[in-house]
């Protein structure tokens, strides 16, 4: 699995990679064919936005967005709502070859 963190006008931290690197490990949980993992980090006004795209195979990919006023909490919305949509592919994609 390869992570993509970027950001635009923004300084990624060694701090903020390593917590969001750390969280979306969680993913690998629930599926493992996750092939890249995309998230862009972006500031507009007091919000902080982070958008993520999850690519699958047959490519497939998966998109989510999350925002609050602290990074950190972004990140957590942000893989909570990732995995909500892998668990939800991968149920629909498992019960599809039975």
């Amino acid at each position: 699995m390869n992570i993509q963190l970027s950001g635009q006008n923004v300084e990624i931290t060694e701090a903020l990679r390593q917590y969001a690197e750390e969280k979306l490990q969680k993913l690998l949980k629930h599926s493992d064919k996750i092939t890249n993992i995309a998230i862009v980090f972006h500031i507009d006004k007091l919000k902080q936005i982070a958008e993520g795209q999850v690519a699958l195979p047959q490519k497939n990919v998966l998109h989510a967005c999350a925002e609050s006023e602290n990074m950190y909490e972004t990140v957590d919305k942000l893989v909570d709502k990732l995995v909500r949509q892998v668990t939800k592919y991968k149920e629909k994609h498992s019960n599809h070859h039975e």
